[in-house]
């Protein structure tokens, strides 16, 4: 079986368009996508410079690969920044994964620590919970998203680039249907050129699956331990549903991703509300005291 853009052994067929490609050819596609999305999107402007969140995982570090191939005739700068939650063993693993490669690529970069930033790691954070009933994701995607602000602004960014794939995109839609948190929909728009500081996702257009294989063909190390926390919620149950109907729809993905899309575009344009100041950290919000300040003083409520 060749390749149908050249003549060499094809390794990777996409079942959704049919196309058979060689490990170069699909890797080449692959960059040429990402490529494609940034631009029709404005995510990057001339001479920026991107912070890219690197965690340790296949996405993330097939994105730095990426963009930093890209970065050397797209006329921007690259950094990596790594959160440190505090997992005992799981972080660890991660982190020299991914001061390895940033090494190889001669990429810069800085860990930043829940710990150093708002004194408490996950775990901590985690015994904290009392009674209440939410997520250990929940929970971690609140404070990361603080960090991942906060370390950019700490190295000069003008971008926040991380590697949330088509799949992702789709889970978190689903997810904010099933908790009727509708409004978070509108915060899907993959334009974001006209947010202060922007967060972008070269890799929403693109399914998990042709990450995961991009990683292996072009020999980019990462953590296949998955994070101890994870199956405390429904994420994983939602991927292995659409993942069935990819299976047995072919495309299935891509077309309830373009759904998506105009709906939450539609969101984003009904609901949207004037952002304050948080009045403990000072960061834009849409109340009085941010989410992330908020379930911070909740947690160290229960420490008294």
């Amino acid at each position: 079986m060749k390749c149908d853009r050249c003549e060499n052994q094809a390794a990777y067929t996409r079942k959704y368009s049919g196309e058979k490609l060689c490990s170069e050819c699909f890797s080449n596609s692959i960059l040429r996508k990402t490529a494609k999305t940034i631009s029709k999107y404005n995510m990057i402007k001339h001479g920026e410079l991107v912070a890219v969140a690197v965690s340790g995982g296949k996405d993330s570090l097939a994105l730095l690969n990426i963009m930093n191939s890209m970065a050397t005739t797209h006329n921007f700068r690259i950094k990596a920044i790594t959160i440190d939650e505090g997992i005992p063993g799981y972080r660890n693993e991660a982190l020299e994964i991914v001061q390895t490669f940033c090494a190889k690529l001669n990429v810069e970069h800085k860990v930043f620590s829940y710990k150093e930033l708002f004194d408490l790691t996950l775990d901590e954070a985690l015994d904290l919970r009392g009674n209440e009933k939410t997520s250990s994701c929940s929970i971690c995607g609140t404070l990361r998203r603080r960090a991942i602000d906060h370390a950019a602004k700490d190295i000069g960014a003008h971008v926040i680039a991380t590697g949330h794939n088509l799949d992702d995109t789709l889970q978190t839609f689903v997810i904010n249907m099933i908790s009727g948190d509708t409004t978070k929909i509108g915060w899907m728009d993959p334009d974001t050129s006209s947010n202060t500081l922007r967060k972008i996702k070269p890799f929403c257009e693109i399914y998990e699956s042709e990450i995961v294989f991009y990683a292996f063909t072009n020999d980019i190390p990462f953590q296949t331990e998955p994070c101890p926390h994870m199956n405390e919620g429904i994420r994983t149950e939602i991927r292995e549903f659409l993942n069935s109907l990819e299976g047995k729809h072919n495309g299935i993905k891509n077309n309830l991703y373009q759904s998506i899309i105009k709906i939450s575009q539609i969101v984003k344009d009904t609901s949207y509300k004037q952002k304050i100041i948080c009045i403990k950290c000072g960061n834009e919000c849409t109340g009085n005291i941010c989410s992330v300040c908020n379930m911070i003083l909740k947690l160290k409520a229960n420490q008294t």
